[in-house]
């Protein structure tokens, strides 16, 4: 007979387990209950959950690219030396159907599109190194230029620091020239950055959307790089990788009683590790310059599967810039 209960009590510990398992997020499963619960209402909850948590590793590599100061290649010669950049980072962006229902647990696509994310960047000679520039060290500074009607389905918020219409993300670090470029060897460098973006949302519940999902985010990026001068060609590499800080808020309707839900709010951590390679040419104190990279991929374990978007696929950028030297 005892023998009986515990077998029972296993098995119905293994349901509610496998119930719990299949509802996906912790946050969905706990959040809706009641006469309005049920498997859409959860499902819609995944999708914003996870929603949120795909969105941050691409506005990431869209803040950051690969080299910290596009295309530079070694220390700025000590100060008063000053290095100011023009730059367009561009990676591919899915923006998924904002109308799911909760049927199933795939999320078509409603738009592809290729997202610029323009920004200035600085850097200003501290301390221009040894003889050969070993150990030299630049600060460097970003402003990120988000224009708030850019891109349909995004949104910037409203308290968000501007100039005009456009809203403003901003980094600081320091960059360290391990070893000055000779006539054989190239310059190797280390860098760190912070930056931080404000709020960013992805669809509009009182637009009619059935979920959203809004985050600020910051990010650490650590880059090392390598490269070398070849008359006007300025040629270089890296790699390194970024870590990812987000407070993410996810609305949503349920699909049962057609009214919102209450607001979910969660932090996100993530880290990718990126590779990319520079080309510039030199017109005088002017450079042109491009620059491409992989960010790595990884499997964030959603629950929802969103149509041409695996965050464990390996995602490609670009950026464009022109850079000043004085």
């Amino acid at each position: 007979m005892q023998t009986r209960w515990i077998a029972a009590i296993a098995v119905a510990a293994l349901s509610a387990a496998s119930r719990l398992g299949a509802q996906g997020n912790a946050q969905c499963a706990t959040h809706v209950s009641g006469p309005f619960g049920g498997t859409g209402a959860v499902n819609v909850c995944n999708a914003g959950v996870d929603g949120a948590s795909l969105f941050v590793p691409v506005a990431g590599i869209l803040v950051a690219g690969g080299n910290p100061f596009l295309g530079a290649t070694g220390g700025l010669d000590g100060f008063p030396h000053l290095g100011l950049t023009l730059r367009v980072n561009a990676t591919q962006v899915v923006i998924p159907d904002l109308l799911y229902n909760g049927a199933g647990t795939t999320v078509g696509v409603k738009q592809v599109l290729l997202a610029p994310a323009p920004l200035i960047e600085a850097a200003l000679g501290v301390y221009r190194g040894t003889a050969n520039g070993n150990f030299a060290f630049d600060l460097l500074g970003s402003a990120q230029l988000l224009p708030t009607k850019l891109i349909d389905d995004l949104h910037i918020d409203i308290n968000a620091t501007r100039l005009g219409s456009v809203a403003l993300g901003l980094g600081v670090g320091g960059r360290l020239t391990l070893l000055g470029e000779g006539m054989l060897t190239p310059a190797v460098t280390i860098s760190v950055m912070r930056r931080t973006l404000p709020r960013i949302g992805v669809g509009d519940v009182l637009a009619g959307d059935k979920y959203a999902y809004a985050s600020d985010l910051t990010t650490m990026d650590f880059r090392a790089t390598i490269g070398k001068q070849l008359g006007p060609l300025e040629l270089g590499a890296g790699a390194g990788w970024t870590t990812y800080s987000a407070s993410a808020q996810i609305t949503y309707v349920n699909p049962i009683s057609n009214l919102p839900e209450p607001s979910i709010f969660l932090d996100l951590h993530d880290s990718r590790t990126v590779v990319f390679v520079d080309a510039g040419l030199a017109l005088g104190r002017i450079y042109l310059i491009s620059e491409g990279g992989i960010q790595a991929g990884k499997d964030l374990h959603l629950v929802t599967t969103f149509t041409d978007n695996d965050p464990s696929a390996r995602r490609l950028f670009a950026s464009l810039g022109i850079r000043l030297g004085i």
